[in-house]
């Protein structure tokens, strides 16, 4: 299957270490959160669900990182993520990883790259 891509929002929209973007992805099971955030100077992409218990992470729309700007941080349980892999290096998922989401930056765009069905590639 050929890959396409749908726009996500312009590169200056997700700045390092700032707020993530939230979009939506399309799934077998439906429309799920995602979102995606600058760190060292790219852009990574998860769905929005802590990988200890299916919850969203931000604590208010678009707050994933520490306070540090360091890991991305689950507003419930404090789980911490690395923002280049999305490991969970601390907390009660430690050693699982969020699900990334293949994004590509270009023309001053982020784009997240999608199954020609229109779903996410993983």
């Amino acid at each position: 299957m050929a890959g396409t891509q749908r726009l996500i929002c312009p590169s200056d929209a997700v700045r390092e270490g700032e707020d993530g973007v939230r979009f939506s992805v399309t799934r077998v099971t439906g429309e799920e959160p995602a979102f995606v955030v600058r760190f060292r100077g790219h852009v990574h992409a998860y769905l929005n669900r802590c990988a200890h218990v299916p919850i969203e992470l931000d604590w208010m729309p678009g707050r994933f990182f520490d306070d540090e700007r360091l890991y991305l941080i689950c507003a419930t349980h404090g789980a911490l993520y690395e923002p280049e892999s999305g490991r969970c290096v601390a907390g009660p998922c430690r050693g699982k990883r969020l699900l990334a989401l293949s994004v590509e930056e270009r023309d001053g765009m982020v784009f997240l790259v999608t199954n020609s069905d229109g779903r996410e590639q993983v």
